[in-house]
């Protein structure tokens, strides 16, 4: 499949902003008490990391 310049343009600028978002959460984790907060954040960076693979996916395809 094929992907117009502005739609690239359009998935790096947000796996620019998820990898803000996952830098965010995972220096949050050292400086929380709260273990319900904790996991909040962890489970946020999970999730981050399998969607920025998944967003990775989607430009590699887009260059080929």
């Amino acid at each position: 499949m094929a992907y117009g310049l502005h739609e690239q343009l359009e998935v790096h600028e947000i796996a620019a902003f998820k990898t803000l978002c996952m830098t965010k959460s995972k220096t949050m984790q050292a400086l929380v008490s709260d273990e319900a907060l904790r996991q909040i954040l962890a489970d946020d960076v999970a999730v981050s990391t399998r969607q920025l693979q998944e967003l990775d996916t989607i430009l590699s395809k887009a260059t080929t």
